[in-house]
């Protein structure tokens, strides 16, 4: 797959040892990982704290950078959120979400990048249903890393998320567009974020694997 600076990957480590992250890395030639997590700590994978991975992905060639103040799921912004969850529209306007998006457009013209996240699969995951929803306004091509020898076009990840809520086939009086907005307005139903309390709006490092 040839590299260009209009070339984005995304990764979830969930189902990776360091090891095999590492491989799935240098099989698509990425040289930087953006780490989106709103918690870069890992209960049951410590060797995915942001400390230990940074050192890792470092020794083998790799930059690391923390995006996870701007473009996480869990912002520190209490105007985004909704009856206590996490709205991914009024994320992707507010300055902070925007400033994410800036220093990884700039970083994609040195850096072949992936998002990194915890889940494996795209679609449970901020990075498909917020990031890369929004990554596509930039005519970006996007691909999801599935393990070290598969890869997804995001694309395809819009038909398997259409599947899900039987929005796939075409509709004489809905358009391709509201359909597919449809699914993603439904997926983030489901995934985005719900804080217990006002306090929960502040990013802590309580060791979940999370977003």
């Amino acid at each position: 797959m040839e590299q260009n600076n209009k070339i984005i990957y995304t990764i979830g480590y969930s189902a990776h040892t360091i090891e095999s992250f590492i491989t799935a890395l240098e099989k698509f030639n990425i040289t930087a990982i953006a780490d989106v997590r709103s918690q870069p700590y890992s209960k049951f994978k410590p060797e995915f704290n942001k400390e230990n991975l940074k050192k890792v992905l470092i020794n083998n060639g790799i930059e690391y950078v923390f995006l996870g103040d701007n473009i996480g799921a869990r912002i520190k912004a209490p105007e985004c959120y909704k009856n206590g969850q996490v709205d991914y529209e009024l994320i992707s306007q507010h300055p902070l979400f925007q400033a994410g998006i800036d220093r990884l457009l700039k970083g994609m013209e040195k850096y072949s990048i992936a998002l990194m996240c915890a889940e494996k699969d795209p679609i449970n995951c901020h990075r498909t249903i917020l990031i890369c929803k929004h990554l596509k306004r930039y005519q970006i091509q996007i691909y999801h890393v599935l393990d070290a020898n598969t890869f997804e076009n995001h694309s395809e990840t819009e038909i398997r998320l259409m599947k899900l809520f039987n929005l796939e086939q075409p509709d004489l009086f809905i358009k391709d567009s509201e359909r597919l907005a449809e699914a993603y307005s439904r997926q983030e139903e489901k995934i985005a974020y719900v804080a217990e309390n006002e306090a929960a709006y502040k990013v802590n490092h309580t060791g979940f694997d999370s977003e």
